[in-house]
């Protein structure tokens, strides 16, 4: 769903509890409920259908996916449930096995622990997690607290909408399908640990709405985001996939979404707007942080992020729009 339908369905629905840290009024990756002074439970869920065809490595990559939420606010995993729609028709048993598998593998990597799950027969299949995580109340970390004069840091790069749609079309070489599995596979938990190191003043990780969508909604009333484009790292085969309109749905509501909300600046490239609205899968934390310590946090996660994580840009004052591109 795109980020205007789900605006407009969530719109009448606000709960209200003075033990609600994080609610869903302010589209933040997970919600936050108090227990007590010292503890607060960080819930999310996520589910998506196949990415690629091995049953194992699909299920890492939904796990890793769903469980990104959860270290984005900063918090650790604790336990998962697992949301399965499986399509019996279709696929073997012993499929569901490897996907289950896979995830599972996923959620141990981090310290968690699998407690069950619900299965139903589906006519397409879909893999995710409900996931429960733990943190302190004052070590939250919102999306929407960035700071004029922190730098933007983003930890993957930008293009699996593209590359998985071109794999379903037998478009994508498997050396680039591997490497594509590789970065949707690895978990953002280590990055979000060594984050809580430095002066971080905003996170958030950039999924279905795209760097564009995910960067408006941590703008504030004080901020807009200076994104430069040539800084933003992509995987360069998605280039011509995108120049012969393999473009997902998804990546094609979101910029139609975000042409009044951002302003493009100078010769951009031509496939930049496409490329910075593209529908991730499992991507990568967009962090707001202090100038000296992102270059300090880019070296310590470099070989995490397989090289790719980067300085893209600014947050800077509230400008005539809310994203500006050059």
């Amino acid at each position: 769903m795109g980020p205007e339908d789900l605006k407009h369905t969530l719109c009448n629905l606000s709960p209200s509890d003075e033990k609600i840290l994080v609610g869903f009024d302010t589209a933040e990756d997970a919600s936050v409920y108090q227990i007590n002074e010292d503890q607060a439970i960080v819930q999310t869920l996520d589910f998506i259908t196949p990415v690629v065809d091995d049953p194992f490595i699909y299920g890492k990559i939904a796990a890793a996916n769903a469980l990104s939420d959860i270290f984005a606010m900063g918090a650790d995993v604790k336990t998962a449930l697992n949301i399965v729609g499986f399509d019996k028709k279709n696929l073997p048993t012993d499929a569901l096995g490897e996907i289950l598998k896979g995830g599972n593998e996923k959620i141990k990597e981090c310290g968690g622990l699998l407690l069950g799950g619900h299965t139903i027969e589906s006519p397409e299949m879909y893999y995710g997690l409900s996931v429960t995580g733990i943190i302190h109340p004052n070590d939250i970390v919102r999306n929407n607290t960035s700071k004029v004069g922190h730098v933007l840091v983003l930890t993957k790069p930008l293009g699996m909408g593209i590359l998985t749609t071109g794999i379903k079309r037998d478009l994508v070489e498997l050396k680039v399908m591997k490497h594509c599995a590789d970065i949707m596979a690895s978990l953002n938990y280590l990055p979000s640990k060594i984050m809580k190191k430095y002066d971080v003043s905003s996170c958030t990780d950039v999924t279905g709405f795209g760097l564009l969508g995910h960067s408006l909604e941590s703008v504030n009333e004080l901020t807009s985001f200076l994104i430069k484009c040539s800084q933003v790292p992509i995987i360069s085969e998605t280039i011509a996939l995108s120049d012969d309109k393999v473009i997902p749905g998804g990546t094609r509501k979101n910029m139609k979404y975000m042409e009044d909300k951002v302003s493009y600046i100078g010769d951009l490239p031509h496939y930049a707007k496409t490329l910075l609205c593209d529908a991730q899968t499992s991507g990568g934390l967009l962090i707001a942080m202090d100038a000296a310590d992102a270059k300090e946090y880019i070296k310590e996660v470099e070989d995490l992020t397989l090289g790719y994580a980067a300085i893209i840009g600014e947050v800077i004052p509230k400008g005539e729009k809310d994203i500006i591109v050059h």
